[in-house]
């Protein structure tokens, strides 16, 4: 390339001037962030409101394979749920633990290693959390339903309820010419196995949560905007949860070091979706640099300069970064 400029007369030191000069500029741009400052790039429905009771020992030995895939997948936060869901699968009487074997196109009771199945088991249970929004009773009777429950429930204002149960399964049952389909109780049979517990201080409601997610997914998608807290102005990370959790009627400071500042500060195994998530180290200066809504499952809801969208924090660059979780009290 020099021989080329060389040739053509093109004074070498100006040009070299000017690309490093647009190196830099870029450098400082991807990692604009929030607050309009440089950043580079577990609701109810968590398992910490619940305690597991009446399990089986035919489950509770199989606990350390529960304990270890929940870990291994991001769900540890979940553990309770999933014994219970497991209870109520096979309560340990067969091989098949987590009655997983469909979710991988296989016929019921394909799998015939306990911990083939946990391992399977989680994982389906990851991905039907996450296309829930951590919303623990849909993920439960779209794991016994299938996933066409959740769009079912997302076209008829996106909570799950009972009634909406009962009107799938008649729905799928007459389509299919079957005389039922599914479990419609089987969020009811799960939860005879959990209890709730306190996790200490008054959180984000699950209606409310519902309110803050339903109103940042609006802008799933937008640009990342340097010092934006509206949608006229689009949104930096910090302005994206200000605004958000403000139209669900919560209150937060204007930056992620205030919020950090403001929230109650709670252990991975006690965070809850609805919690806040925050980050350290994406640029020089305050102690917190980003912040996101914690959806559960490891993965949260932000703006960063990818734009709007769904992140991993358990891999890359966010686990690199990772602080705290944080309660927003009312």
């Amino acid at each position: 390339m020099w021989k080329i400029l060389l040739r053509w007369g093109v004074p070498l030191l100006p040009f070299v001037s000017m690309l490093l000069l647009c190196l830099i500029v870029v450098a400082v741009m991807a990692g604009s962030g929030d607050d309009g400052e440089q950043e580079s790039t577990n609701l109810d429905t968590n398992d910490s409101a619940y305690s597991s009771t009446g399990l089986a020992p035919e489950i509770e030995r199989f606990r350390p394979l529960f304990e270890k895939y929940a870990q291994k997948y991001g769900m540890t936060a979940q553990l309770n749920v999933i014994m219970a869901l497991s209870m109520q699968e096979s309560g340990g009487r067969v091989l098949d633990v987590m009655q997983s074997s469909e979710s991988i196109g296989l016929p019921p009771n394909s799998i015939l290693d306990p911990e083939r199945s946990i391992d399977v088991g989680i994982q389906h249970f990851k991905n039907v959390f996450q296309k829930a929004h951590g919303d623990i009773k849909l993920t439960l009777q779209s794991y016994n339903y299938g996933g066409g429950f959740i769009d079912y429930v997302l076209a008829r204002g996106g909570a799950y309820t009972k009634e909406l149960a009962l009107s799938f399964s008649s729905y799928e049952a007459s389509k299919l010419g079957w005389q039922s389909y599914g479990d419609p109780s089987y969020v009811d049979h799960v939860m005879r196995y959990l209890k709730a517990t306190s996790s200490g201080g008054s959180t984000v409601a699950s209606g409310d949560f519902k309110k803050v997610l339903d109103e940042a997914l609006k802008y799933q998608g937008n640009p990342y905007v340097w010092g934006g807290a509206n949608p006229a102005s689009g949104f930096d990370c910090s302005g994206l949860t200000s605004w958000c959790y403000r139209m669900a009627g919560v209150q937060l400071p204007r930056t992620a070091q205030e919020q950090f500042n403001t929230a109650k500060r709670v252990s991975e195994t006690e965070a809850r979706a609805g919690d806040l998530v925050f980050f350290s180290g994406t640029y020089a200066g305050k102690l917190i640099t980003h912040v996101g809504i914690y959806l559960g499952g490891g993965k949260m809801y932000n703006s960063n300069d990818s734009g709007i969208e769904y992140s991993s924090i358990t891999t890359g660059y966010w686990k690199a970064h990772f602080y705290s979780y944080g309660r927003v009290l009312n």
